[in-house]
């Protein structure tokens, strides 16, 4: 297969992974093994991997549950043709959450506000996918597939970066939405909305307006607050500066 030299399929990847709010997630069914496929929504773990909030009284629960190999389709549900778009199919396991499950909470919860209204459910859990590996489909001639190592974020010098994402996101939606507009609109070109921030990771800022999740990479990768600070700051003059006129 032959690239070109302007794409970058670790990218394409994790743009797909933090930009997604919905999937179509493939289990098998307990007992028979059949394949069996339903309608999620997920969420991205700092590292990238997809967070979901499902009911044990779902057919797909019960079937991960049995056997926890699981497959999620994401897509960049584009305009016409669904076909000219993106996608990507991750294959792993789906892990039941036990531990950091403040931290799976509270990003769900950006991502899906109105989960608020049934998070704490008794039969409701918190499942991370735990990837093996992805099969991307991005255009003519650049079908191929990756490992999790190429394009998941790695957290782990990011400790103080990860305890500070929730008030910096808090911070970013009370005090700059100006920025955060801004940063939609002038360094992504996406339209006017009530943009608002849903996630801060190493690599990157998600965006949020209604159904519509965009994500602004940082020139380089940030590990604690204080680099992420001095990035938005950075990309805030770089949006509001005048745009040049040939």
């Amino acid at each position: 297969m032959q690239l070109t030299p302007d794409f970058d399929p670790a990218k394409a990847v994790r743009s797909l992974l933090r930009r997604s709010r919905q999937g179509a997630l493939a289990t098998l069914m307990a007992g028979s093994g059949d394949p069996y496929c339903s309608l999620v929504n997920v969420a991205s773990h700092p590292d990238g991997s997809p967070i979901l909030l499902i009911s044990r009284l779902a057919i797909h629960t019960k079937n991960l549950l049995a056997d926890a190999r699981v497959s999620l389709m994401l897509d960049e549900r584009v305009e016409g043709d669904p076909l000219e778009g993106s996608r990507i199919m991750l294959s792993g396991h789906a892990e039941e959450v036990t531990s950091d499950r403040d931290l799976v909470r509270r990003r769900y919860l950006n991502a899906h506000p109105s989960a608020e209204a049934f998070v704490d459910f008794k039969d409701f859990s918190f499942f991370r996918i735990r990837l093996t590996g992805t099969h991307l489909v991005a255009g003519f001639g650049r079908i191929l597939d990756l490992k999790p190592a190429q394009f998941l974020t790695d957290i782990s010098d990011a400790g103080s970066l990860l305890e500070a994402e929730q008030s910096a996101v808090e911070h970013m939606n009370t005090d700059h939405q100006e920025a955060l507009g801004l940063y939609a609109t002038r360094l992504l070109g996406a339209g006017a909305g009530d943009w608002r921030c849903s996630g801060l990771d190493p690599d990157g800022i998600d965006l949020q307006t209604g159904n519509m999740t965009l994500r602004l990479d940082f020139p380089e990768r940030i590990t604690g607050p204080g680099e992420l600070r001095k990035v938005l700051v950075r990309l805030a003059k770089q949006a509001r500066a005048p745009v040049e006129r040939i």
